[in-house]
């Protein structure tokens, strides 16, 4: 899962590194915007862009390919 932000250039740096992994992977993925939920506001706004794979949160601000190819190679293996 991706949780995003309107306006944020570190969440459109992450939606690029997260898609073309995807791309070479092939895994589900689900963005979530964060904007106008306050709960969701509450919890990731200082944090996003956030990657969290089996609900455990793997990367904040900054998504690494080969880190993200290894974090998803765990999750389905």
């Amino acid at each position: 899962m991706l949780f995003t932000s309107t306006g944020c250039h570190l969440c459109e740096a992450a939606r690029r590194v997260v898609g073309k992994v995807r791309e070479e992977l092939g895994f589900d993925l689900r963005e979530v915007a964060i904007d106008g939920d306050p709960a969701l506001e509450a919890e990731y706004r200082e944090w996003i862009p956030v990657v969290e794979i089996d609900g455990r949160r793997r990367f904040v601000y900054h998504v690494h390919p080969d880190a993200l190819r290894k974090a998803v190679a765990q999750a389905s293996g």
